[in-house]
C-alpha cells in the first residue's frame, strides 16, 4: 500500500483544493493507498476533507520559515512509501524538510503547478526543483510556460497530466431549487449561467459591459462564486447603474455547482488571464451545455470553436456580446455544441483517464530504474 498526503495551505477553497478533494475521494476507495490530507486552520478546508471521513492534520504551513510543520509532519513519513503531494511552490518546502527529517528513503514528492506561471529562478528555487521526484503540469500551456525557461532541469522528472473533473451524486444534483421557478425567469428567456471566482481575472466585468449590448427581454443571467467585496461591490453598482437588476442575479458560493449547471441554456466563462486548464469548462462539457470561453490559454488544447464550444478573445466585450446573442437565439446551435462538448468529454477528457494516469504517476515513483 502506497501513503498519499495532500498538502493544501490556502485558507478559501478553490481550483487546487478541488483537485485534491477529487482526487482523494478517489483514492479512499482505492485498496492500493492510504490516504491523508494535510491543511492550515480554516474551518471552510478543514470541515470539506473532513466530510470525506479521511484523517485530516492540522499544521502552519507558512512556507520556508516555517520549521514547525515540517518537524510535525516527518512523524507522518517514519514507515512505509509515502508520497507527499503538493499543489503550491512555498509547499514544497515543507515536504522537503518533512522528508529529510523522517529519513525515509521510501518517499517521494510530487508537486501539481495549477496555474501558467513562469518559473522562479534564483537558487533555492533551482534546489526545490531537483528535490521534487515529480513535477505535474496539468496541460502543454502551463508545461511550455515552466519547463523550457529553466536550464539543467531534468525533464523526465515533468509529465502533462491533464486533470479533470467528477461528476455530483444524483442525490445531491435533485438538492438543488429550481432556478427558473426561483426566479421567475420566462421559458422565452435564456438562461445564461457563469460560475467560478469573481475577479477582472475571470473576467465578469467583461461579461456585464458585454451583456449591457443585449435585448434584456431575451435572457437571464446566474452568477455563482465569491470574490473581493471591492470588486463585487463594484459590479453590483455597475448592474444598478446600466439598470441590469432584473437581468442579474448573484447567488454566491454553491458546493452544489452542477446542479445548477443542469439548468442553464449555457455558459460563459471569459478569463482574461490564460487558464491551465480550465475545469469550469469541463463542467459544462460534462453536462452537455455549450459554453462560451476565451482563447488564451489550455482552452485551446481541448476545444474548437464552433464544434464544442464558442471561443472569443480575452477583454473583447464586443466580441463576447456577439458569441452570447447568438447562443440565445439559436438553440439548435446550443443543442448541437452541446453534444459534441459532452461526446469529447466522455471520450478523453473525464475523471476515470485522469485517475489511472494519476495512479500510474504514483505507482511509477517505486519502480526500480
Amino acid at each position: 500500500m502506497i501513503n498519499v498526503f495532500h498538502i493544501v495551505s490556502n485558507k478559501i477553497w478553490s481550483g487546487p483544493e478541488q483537485y485534491a478533494y477529487d482526487l482523494a475521494l478517489r483514492l479512499r476507495n482505492d485498496d492500493n493507498y492510504y490516504i491523508e490530507v494535510v491543511c492550515k486552520k480554516s474551518e471552510a478546508v478543514f470541515n470539506k476533507f473532513r466530510s470525506l471521513e479521511i484523517p485530516v492534520s492540522i499544521l502552519p504551513l507558512k512556507g520556508l520559515t516555517d520549521l514547525d510543520s515540517p518537524v510535525r509532519f516527518a512523524r507522518l513519513l517514519k514507515r512505509g512509501q509515502n508520497i507527499i503531494h503538493v499543489h503550491t511552490f512555498h509547499d514544497a518546502f515543507a515536504a522537503i524538510w518533512a522528508k529529510h527529517i523522517a529519513e525515509n528513503p521510501n518517499t517521494r514528492i510530487v508537486l501539481t503547478l495549477h496555474g501558467v506561471n513562469r518559473p522562479r529562478i534564483n537558487y533555492l528555487s533551482k534546489k526545490v526543483y531537483r528535490d521534487l521526484d515529480r513535477i505535474v503540469f496539468v496541460s502543454q500551456r502551463s508545461y511550455d510556460e515552466f519547463v523550457p525557461r529553466i536550464t539543467r532541469l531534468d525533464r523526465k522528472k515533468c509529465v502533462i497530466v491533464r486533470d479533470s473533473v467528477l461528476p455530483a451524486r444524483s442525490e445531491k444534483l435533485a438538492q438543488a431549487p429550481q432556478l427558473r421557478q426561483q426566479l421567475g425567469i420566462g421559458s422565452d428567456q435564456a438562461l445564461i449561467m457563469y460560475h467560478g471566482r469573481l475577479s477582472h481575472d475571470k473576467g465578469l466585468d467583461v461579461l456585464l459591459r458585454a451583456i449591457t449590448q443585449l435585448d434584456s427581454s431575451k435572457y437571464h443571467l446566474v452568477i455563482l462564486g465569491e470574490g473581493n467585496h471591492k470588486y463585487v461591490a463594484q459590479q453590483k453598482a455597475f448592474i444598478v447603474a446600466n439598470q441590469l437588476v432584473h437581468n442579474v442575479t448573484f447567488l454566491g458560493f454553491s458546493d452544489n455547482v452542477q446542479a445548477y449547471i443542469r439548468q442553464c441554456d449555457f455558459g460563459v466563462l471569459p478569463s482574461v488571464v490564460p487558464e491551465a486548464l480550465g475545469l469550469s469548462n469541463l463542467e459544462y462539457m460534462m453536462h452537455g451545455k455549450a459554453h462560451i470561453a476565451t482563447n488564451n490559454g489550455a482552452q485551446l488544447e481541448y476545444l474548437e470553436n464552433g464544434k464544442n464550444a464558442l471561443l472569443v478573445d480575452p477583454d473583447n466585450p464586443y466580441e463576447l456580446a456577439q458569441a452570447i446573442e447568438q447562443l440565445t437565439t439559436d438553440a439548435v446551435l446550443r443543442s448541437r455544441i452541446g453534444m459534441q462538448a459532452r461526446h469529447d468529454f466522455n471520450d478523453h477528457l473525464n475523471y476515470d483517464t485522469f485517475y489511472k494516469q494519476m495512479t500510474e504517476l504514483y505507482a511509477s515513483l517505486f519502480k526500480a530504474p
